[in-house]
This record gives structure tokens, sequence and C-alpha cells, in this order.
């Protein structure tokens, strides 16, 4: 598998793209629960393709290497990404799970993504397995599935690097009490914990689909009530937890700036953190965050780079 910091991408693979649509390029037609029953008797179908299984489960949406990513990380060995990707192959000839790509005004998409299908859903269930999926999910736009590959790489990246990495939640769930309304953060949350100081960070990635700015303008709108009437313990958090916005570039993450200053979003007793896909690539984690600091004599702002206290280098 290639490294990170081999990675040179003057785009993020999870960036929109003009014209953009998502292509089906699973397995057409009917499988059997018979034959898979049998394969999984006969040993074709092992604990790997299981682990793969939660793996993908468990992200709902995810590439081939991420999921390499996480096998590893867990300690499963797995040769090569070759040997996994055939692996990977083999269920969706058997209809556990399923594939798709992007093509664009750019060309066909270089990698493929994966979730589940039917017959995952039953070997989940058989195993007492929670999982929430249903056909529909795989119907999500192009933009939702991106939104998920770019928390997945910020998730593993934290994962992977930071030393006072603890655990990951993908689906936080938030409240914004006047409203009424929960809400949850779409790039997930990591908890960090260093000298026996918690801290949780939750990351809110946005896309450029059409209509982002004011679907993004209303979400922050709801952080912003969520952080007005924090009272420890809110919705698990010891404390307030630190929200950083993933972007797919530099140019994207100032247009989240202008858009927070132009509706007046402030979150008491935090700074905005902001980041980019790409930065996630980077070996050092607390030097892929950026602020933004006024300059008291002239107003304008700059941004600046960390390093940021609890995520330091392994």
């Amino acid at each position: 598998m290639i490294e990170d910091s081999a990675i040179k991408a003057p785009k993020s693979p999870f960036a929109m793209r003009e014209n953009e649509i998502k292509v089906f390029d699973g397995k057409d037609g009917y499988a059997s629960i018979d034959q898979v029953v049998f394969k999984i008797d006969m040993g074709y179908i092992n604990e790997l393709h299981f682990q793969i299984l939660e793996i993908i489960n468990d992200f709902e949406f995810i590439t081939s290497r991420q999921i390499y990513q996480m096998l590893t990380y867990k300690g499963i060995e797995v040769k090569s990404q070759d040997k996994l990707n055939k692996k990977l192959e083999d269920m969706i000839k058997s209809k556990i799970i399923t594939r798709y790509y992007f093509s664009s005004d750019e060309g066909k998409g270089i990698y493929r993504i994966y979730c589940l299908d039917k017959i995952g859903k039953y070997l989940l269930n058989s195993r007492g397995i929670k999982t929430t999926w249903q056909p529909t999910d795989n119907t999500k736009p192009v933009y939702m599935l991106k939104r998920r590959l770019a928390g997945n790489q910020v998730i593993i990246a934290y994962m992977q690097k930071v030393a006072a990495y603890k655990g990951f939640t993908l689906n936080p769930l938030m409240y914004a009490k006047r409203q009424n309304t929960r809400f949850q953060p779409s790039g997930g949350q990591v908890t960090v914990v260093k000298d026996d100081i918690k801290v949780d960070f939750i990351f809110e990635v946005v896309r450029r689909n059409p209509g982002w700015e004011e679907k993004f303008m209303e979400k922050m709108k709801l952080y912003e009530e969520f952080y007005a009437n924090y009272q420890a313990k809110d919705c698990g958090f010891d404390k307030r937890p630190q929200l950083v916005l993933i972007a797919e570039d530099d140019e994207h993450l100032i247009e989240l700036f202008k858009n927070i200053k132009r509706i007046n979003v402030e979150l008491k007793g935090i700074e905005i953190y902001f980041s980019t896909d790409l930065r996630q690539l980077e070996n050092e984690i607390d030097k892929t965050i950026i602020v933004f600091k006024q300059d008291p004599t002239t107003g304008r702002y700059s941004m600046e780079m960390g390093p940021v206290s609890f995520l330091e280098n392994k």
C-alpha cells in the first residue's frame, strides 16, 4: 500500500468534480444465500471476509485503501492491497457487498467505493452484529459519499498518527436545544487523552455540491446553538468538543470562513479550527490545523497553522 507521505495529489480525490455521477460497478442479477452458506461451510468465505464486512458496515462507504488501513490498524494480517482487492471481488460476486465509482468531465475515478449489499446484512444479522443498512442507502448522492470518504480519511489519519488517540465515533449525535433539532457532524468524532485530560474533536466535512453554502450556514447555526447552551455531559461530551471544518482545498477553506463571518456565527467557548483533505496526508497532524487570526491594526484576517496541543505525533 502507498503511504500517505508518498501521495502527491494536486487535488483531493474526495473533492467534487463537474458533472460528477456515481456509477454502479457491482454484480447484476441474483445471488443465492444457499450458495453463500455453502462457501462459508467450505471455508471459501472465512473470518477475514467477516472482518472486512464489519469494517464496511461501520463506515457505510469506504475505499479499498481505507479498508486496508483499518485492517492493518486492527492487527489483522492482509499480505497486500492486491490480496485484499481479490477478497473484495469475491464478496461482490456473492452480493455480500457492492461497489461504485465516480465519473465526471475529468474522466473515470481512480478508486472504488464499497458498501453493503443484501446478503451482507443477512450475514451480519446472523452474528448478532448491529446494522442499520437498507438498500436505499446505496442511492445516496455523490456528495454524501465523498463527505463520508473524506471523513474516513480524517479519522484514520488521527488513528494512525496521533499519540494521544483514544477512539472514534462515526455518527455522534448533537442537539440544538432551542430548535429542538438533533444533528450529526458529517465527519465523525475522534477522542484523544493526554495526561488524563480528554478532548473530543468533531469534524464537519463540507463539499462543493449545488447549494452547499446555504446548507453549510444552516448547519453552523445548529452548532452555534449547541455551544451557546452547552452544559457538562451534554450529548456525552465532558466539555465542549473542538469543532474542525474539513474543506476540499485552501480556496474552499477560505470560502467557509467568509460564510461564517457573513452570518456572524460564533461558537461559545471554542475557536473554530479548519483543515483540508490533503492536509490529512501530512505526517504531523498537529500541523494540519488552520486558524484565522485578525490583525488588530488593519482588521484583516490571515491563515495561521498549528501546532495544536493533544495532536502530537506518535
